[in-house]
């Protein structure tokens, strides 16, 4: 298995295993299929570019020429926010699980946004009572932060999200588990 950074030479392969995800865990992603089927294939090969300065980056397993699963970094671009990633679209197919994949996708993720000097964070959403993704994310480091009630329609019902997010550790002498507001005055 390895893993690579994705470009617009797999939109085909990427847009697929997407929608796979979307119509198999409608649950599990705030996009869907009726959302993002009907979209060109110029919409996924943006959001495959390369460069050191795309904003978003996506990572994918492949096994023996298959892509195996995916997970998608975005960095914020806003001057006050830059600081943060968020990680999106993380997607195994039930076929290729229990095999370390998720884990090496997150774990991938996370070193991906660690090589941004500016990043110092990555945060993500889970759906609440998804154990099985909570428990990978939470031991890849990541800490939850609150739940959003409502977050996400799906039908007549609606789901809740869970806010994890994960300290990369570039900040010398600071950790989450600090209490004392980060502010500094001058």
């Amino acid at each position: 298995m390895t893993i690579t950074r994705l470009t617009p030479a797999d939109a085909e392969t990427y847009r697929t295993l997407m929608l796979q995800g979307y119509a198999l865990h409608p649950e599990a992603f705030t996009a869907s299929v009726a959302e993002r089927g009907p979209l060109p294939i110029s919409w996924w090969h943006q959001r495959l570019q390369p460069g050191a300065d795309a904003r978003e980056r996506v990572l994918g397993a492949w096994m023996g020429g298959e892509l195996a699963g995916v997970a998608g970094l975005s960095f914020e671009a806003r001057e006050r926010s830059r600081h943060k990633a968020t990680l999106f679209g993380m997607y195994v197919p039930q076929q290729h699980r229990q095999r370390g994949l998720g884990r090496q996708l997150v774990q991938a993720v996370l070193a991906e946004a660690a090589q941004r000097p500016d990043t110092l964070l990555v945060q993500l959403t889970v759906t609440a009572g998804n154990a099985a993704a909570q428990s990978l994310y939470a031991a890849c480091g990541f800490v939850p932060f609150g739940t959003e009630p409502f977050a996400v329609q799906l039908g007549t019902g609606f789901v809740d999200k869970v806010h994890m997010w994960c300290d990369l550790g570039k900040r010398p002498g600071w950790s989450s588990s600090n209490s004392a507001p980060h502010t500094t005055k001058g």
